[in-house]
């Protein structure tokens, strides 16, 4: 079973001290527009962009959305009549940061020794940049993506939350189709790379530098880089799952499901949508229609009752029968994905104010005594296979 690392970018794979780098960035790109946008104007618009990026909190749109809808109306120029210059700036300016950082050549070498080990390697770098400036990061570590078989880059262009969101990582496995596989988040940030991953229900690994583990955190795996070749060849497969036994782990599995559809399918055509890869088998469209009454008709009821009543006893409902029944084939997936999101904020806005109340009882017909924690979990399970379904769909289409 192929082992998926996560690996940060910043001060793991490559030296780069963000407190120099960022303004620095800023600047030149405000010298290269400055004959169209003054930087009294131009800087403010983006680090007020990159502020609402790092805020972000809801699953709709993506990051550049973000960024674009504050940019472009402070500087109030369409963006028609910036872009061009905005992508000279990073096939010209911006390579020219590099003095900035430094290759990392125990890092490089370790990439290699992962992928000669059939390991899956994602670039998860704080999406705040364009993937065409990660990219050129990448260059500059030794790690160019035409040379390394990178299977994702995080973006602001795909990208629907920043590492200070849990669901940030979450969002990251749905794009990998959440295959039940052994996955490892590595980072060297400790608030932002492993904390938020631990939170998510990631296992980690943490980048310290050091010959030895913190006395404050013997609990997290620490070390070197040649140390962590040492832990991955060691550590046994079971102890290195996704879990959701916590509900901050609940929340984000919940919360990146909308985020996950909705970047997967934005752009994908009617005919994509409604293509199932056997007659007898579910289209997109009717996975999305399963998902979104589902949802309506039986995890928030189910929710309000336990939270409701004491003890409630709790009826399993054979809900793939829905699909022929209300002739889902025949329906919008485009609008059956927008209803889904909608009410999926609703049952999110339910679980978010919760504190004691995750252990409260209830009796079900199938699954026996379970707690609201565990209906969640078999919640956070149905998502997860189901964008697993939409995942092979996809793959199988568009191969």
């Amino acid at each position: 079973m192929p082992l998926t690392l996560l690996l940060d970018l910043d001060d793991t794979l490559l030296d780069s001290n963000m407190q120099d780098f960022i303004p620095a960035y800023f600047k030149v790109l405000s010298d290269t527009l400055q004959d169209i946008v003054p930087p009294e104007i131009m800087l403010p618009a983006l680090m007020g962009g990159t502020r609402k990026m790092m805020e972000k909190k809801e699953p709709e749109r993506t990051l550049q959305e973000v960024f674009n809808e504050y940019f472009y109306k402070k500087i109030d120029l369409n963006r028609s009549n910036v872009q061009k210059k905005i992508d000279l700036f990073y096939d010209e300016e911006f390579p020219k940061l590099k003095y900035l950082t430094r290759q990392r050549p125990d890092a490089m070498e370790f990439v290699k020794w992962a992928f000669k080990r059939n390991f899956k390697v994602v670039i998860a770098t704080n999406p705040l940049f364009p993937l065409k400036a990660i990219e050129h990061r990448l260059r500059w570590a030794g790690l160019a993506p035409e040379n390394f078989p990178f299977i994702l880059i995080t973006s602001y262009e795909t990208s629907h939350f920043t590492k200070g969101n849990i669901a940030y990582f979450t969002e990251v496995m749905g794009k990998l189709g959440w295959q039940d596989e052994p996955v490892v988040m590595v980072g060297n940030d400790l608030k932002m790379d492993i904390e938020p991953a631990i939170e998510s229900g990631l296992p980690v690994y943490w980048l310290t530098n050091k010959e030895s583990s913190s006395p404050d955190l013997p609990q997290i795996p620490q070390g070197r880089i040649k140390d962590l070749r040492t832990w991955l060849l060691k550590v046994p497969i079971r102890d290195m799952q996704h879990s959701i036994d916590k509900p901050s782990s609940l929340l984000a599995v919940l919360l990146s499901t909308s985020a996950v559809l909705e970047g997967a399918l934005g752009a994908n055509t009617v005919e994509l949508l409604d293509f199932n890869l056997l007659p007898q088998e579910w289209s997109i469209t009717e996975v999305l229609c399963h998902l979104r009454d589902v949802e309506i008709e039986v995890n928030i009821p189910r929710i309000k009752k336990i939270l409701r009543d004491g003890n409630p006893f709790i009826i399993g409902e054979n809900t793939d029968r829905w699909a022929d029944e209300r002739n889902y084939a025949r329906q919008s997936g485009e609008n059956a994905l927008v209803e889904f999101m909608n009410v999926r904020g609703e049952t999110l806005d339910i679980l978010g104010k919760l504190t004691t109340e995750w252990d409260r009882p209830a009796r079900h017909s199938i699954l026996g005594s379970i707690t609201l924690r565990e209906l969640v979990g078999v919640m956070a399970g149905h998502d997860k296979n189901h964008i697993r379904q939409i995942h092979t769909i996809l793959e199988k289409r568009l191969s």
